[in-house]
């Protein structure tokens, strides 16, 4: 092979191993999208094959070995850049690889997923095109190494390139931007978050003090309390300027409700601990007032006895009810929160249309939880109550949507979702790459069945906490978005309402920056707040 014969092919193999192992994500899509960086990992394997190439032809099985591990490390190259771009935040193998099942469920409940075995047949077939591609590069550049010249030379810059990509942390933020993330980090990283997991975490004393669960409850003078996690509902429907301008008359007519029944509502933000997912990280920061960023955090909490606003309601004398139409498998977690009841989507009593993976309508769920345990036929009628309701309607994908009732009554009663309005929209079709306009009318539907609830179904002293969980995922949000998310406390009781606006929050259902703290700084306040002076 003629010296430039050989220097353009090494050329061609090397090029493209190296976009494959330094793309990026062509946000809001889960496709690769080519960058001008450089693999150090490739420079150091390239490095590795020159000198062997000193000793004569590289063996067919070694060639393999690297083309396997190449395969696998431009997989996870892939990993590394496509989740942060879509769900917002770091990925966790070990936590996230626990509900990989669960998000595949859910990718195949929606219609435009129906098929998902003949993707997964594509995935497997696109894997072993990527490992023969591979196999085939790096033949050509062992083929082209057996030059003299093109080995020096290729293994010369290989050197230099690994010697400046180990360097570059050292010599400034340019040197960094010209590599691409290391396969390398990524599993340091994985295995610094699987040694929290799995050996520090069972020390309680990693979750730090208890806010001091001390006060009285005086000030609700015995009015039920109702938390909704409005899911996914985050400060990128106040910040980003075309969402708040899509959500003016949702809002508009929430806050002509909670006026129009006599209430008020105060706001602020909270830093939520999670984005994108985790729901029950930042409800379990919220009920214990625990830093809740970390899952294994989470998992050691749940093997406590520390207390929560649920057990501190309880002690008080409240009916504790969670409300979860969302669980639709054992929770054993429940355990631990001590909930006199806990209403999953198989025990709510809902007997209409399943509406995607999540089933249940918020609307629906709220319809149910109003007459089983707000209402006149409520159990145990002398208790007031404490009400935790995760939502799910604005879950992602957003779709389907159910129709807002204007009959409350028939959403408990008989077959509700019955009409053809209903039937288009369990439907709609699905967008994972194009989310927004179905996270929008989600965001809409939810302001307007709050609405509906309260000017004619809440108990007229009821004080409602509605509280974004986190942000909707990366998809919705774009890249460097915060973890803002509102909160909103909405009563008629003008004692509460002065002491949450003397410790921040702000009149109307806009609050701007800055949040006030985490989302846990919000635990001990409510407790102060509820309490007698």
């Amino acid at each position: 092979m003629s010296l430039r014969r050989a220097a353009l092919h090494a050329l061609v193999a090397i090029g493209l191993l190296n976009l494959l192992l330094s793309f990026g994500n062509a946000w809001p899509t889960l496709w690769p999208r080519p960058e001008a960086r450089l693999s150090l990992e490739l420079a150091i394997v390239i490095a590795a094959l020159a000198l062997g190439g000193r000793r004569g032809p590289l063996r067919s099985g070694v060639l393999s070995l690297a083309a396997g591990l190449i395969a696998a490390s431009i997989l996870l190259h892939y990993t590394n850049v496509t989740v942060p771009a879509v769900f917002g935040r770091r990925l966790d193998l070990y936590w996230d690889g626990q509900h990989a099942w669960e998000v595949l469920k859910m990718g195949a409940a929606s219609p435009s997923a129906s098929k998902l075995v003949g993707v997964g047949v594509v995935l497997a077939l696109a894997i072993a095109a990527l490992y023969g591609l591979v196999r085939r590069c790096l033949a050509v550049l062992a083929g082209s190494l057996q030059h003299p010249r093109v080995r020096s030379s290729v293994l010369a810059a290989a050197l230099v390139v690994s010697g400046v990509g180990l360097l570059a942390g050292q010599l400034g933020p340019a040197a960094q931007r010209a590599y691409a993330p290391t396969v390398a980090g990524l599993l340091a990283e994985q295995a610094g978050l699987l040694d929290r997991a799995l050996i520090a975490a069972d020390d309680e004393r990693l979750l730090g003090a208890s806010p001091a669960f001390d006060a009285d409850l005086d000030t609700l003078e015995g009015a039920d309390v109702i938390i909704v996690f409005a899911e996914a509902y985050g400060a990128i429907t106040l910040d980003h300027p075309a969402f708040a301008a899509a959500l003016v008359e949702p809002r508009r007519t929430l806050r002509e409700a909670i006026e129009g029944s006599g209430r008020q509502v105060v706001s602020a933000r909270l830093v939520s601990p999670t984005f994108g997912g985790g729901s029950w990280l930042a409800h379990a920061e919220l009920l214990s007032g625990l830093d809740m960023r970390n899952q294994s955090d989470y998992r050691l909490l749940l093997t406590t006895r520390r207390p929560t606003l649920a057990s501190h309601f309880a002690a008080h004398g409240y009916r504790t009810v969670g409300w979860m139409p969302g669980i639709q498998r054992p929770w054993p977690e429940g355990r631990f929160y001590g909930f006199d009841r806990i209403g999953t989507a198989d025990t709510v009593g809902y007997g209409g249309p399943v509406f995607g993976y999540w089933r249940i309508p918020d609307q629906a769920a709220m319809a149910l939880l109003q007459d089983q345990e707000l209402g006149q036929r409520r159990e145990d009628p002398h208790r007031p109550r404490l009400v935790v309701f995760p939502t799910i309607s604005t879950h992602a994908p957003f779709r389907p949507l159910a129709p807002y009732v204007e009959d409350w009554a028939e959403l408990h009663a008989g077959q509700p979702y019955a009409g053809a309005e209903a039937v288009a929209a369990r439907a709609a079709p699905v967008s994972w790459e194009q989310p927004i306009p179905a996270y929008l009318a989600a965001m809409r539907y939810q302001f307007d069945w709050l609405a509906g609830w309260l000017k004619g179904h809440a108990p007229p002293d009821a004080v409602l906490i509605v509280i974004g969980d986190h942000q909707p995922i990366g998809t919705v949000t774009g890249p460097g978005a915060d973890w803002d998310v509102p909160v909103h406390v909405i009563t008629r009781n003008e004692t509460l309402l002065a002491r949450l606006v003397a410790r921040g929050f702000v009149h109307g259902l806009v609050p701007q920056r800055p949040a006030l703290g985490p989302m846990r700084a919000m635990t001990p306040l409510l407790i102060e707040a509820f309490g007698r002076d």
